[in-house]
């Protein structure tokens, strides 16, 4: 059997660097885009990214999982690393804009309130198992994968359950009507 990737970086292998470039960068950037704010912050994670799995490299046991699951969680461990970074940061800049508009932050709140207690509802009126996968991958976080192994549902079933409760909450929501009457594709 051929030596893992990521045991060849561990060595210090620098073919097996470019290689896991190759093989894994397009899931890292797929997820680094979809957990980004654009396409500069996508590109610094990624960089980040890359950098953790050749630190963290040694770690890697084929007994525990595969390599795209070790590289899949080191992304998504440094992804939420900086949208708590970012979160923090926000907070810091907004609070002068906080003190001064107390009135929109309360209609806002409100907005909120309301907008959330309508995806509750929305939630409720799914078949079981469509929320399950939901509450599971928006509540938890859990990845599409996670969730089957989590459940024993298969992974393309989990999958499926996700799309089709987006696709009906989208719909108790009235949200493709709105996204139509703005030009946008539902």
């Amino acid at each position: 059997m051929a030596e893992s990737i990521l045991h060849r970086i561990a060595r210090g292998d620098k073919t097996a660097v470019q290689e896991c470039l190759n093989k894994y960068g397009g899931l890292v950037w797929s997820l680094a885009r979809r957990m980004s704010a654009n396409t500069d912050d996508a590109e610094d994670a990624v960089q980040e990214i890359f950098i953790d799995v050749w630190k963290n490299a040694e770690r890697f046991d084929e007994a525990q999982a595969s390599e795209t699951t070790f590289i899949a969680m080191i992304a998504r461990r440094r992804l939420i690393d900086r949208l708590r970074y970012a979160k923090r940061r926000i907070a810091a800049d907004s609070l002068e804009e906080l003190v001064s508009e107390p009135q929109n932050r309360a209609d806002e709140e409100l907005q909120t309130s309301i907008e959330a207690k309508d995806a509750a509802r929305a939630l409720r009126q799914l078949r079981p198992e469509q929320r399950q996968v939901l509450q599971l991958s928006i509540v938890r976080g859990l990845s599409h994968q996670e969730i089957s192994e989590a459940t024993g549902i298969p992974l393309g079933t989990v999958k499926t359950h996700a799309r089709r409760g987006l696709l009906q909450i989208r719909d108790l929501l009235g949200m493709s009507s709105i996204n139509e009457a703005k030009g946008g594709t539902a």
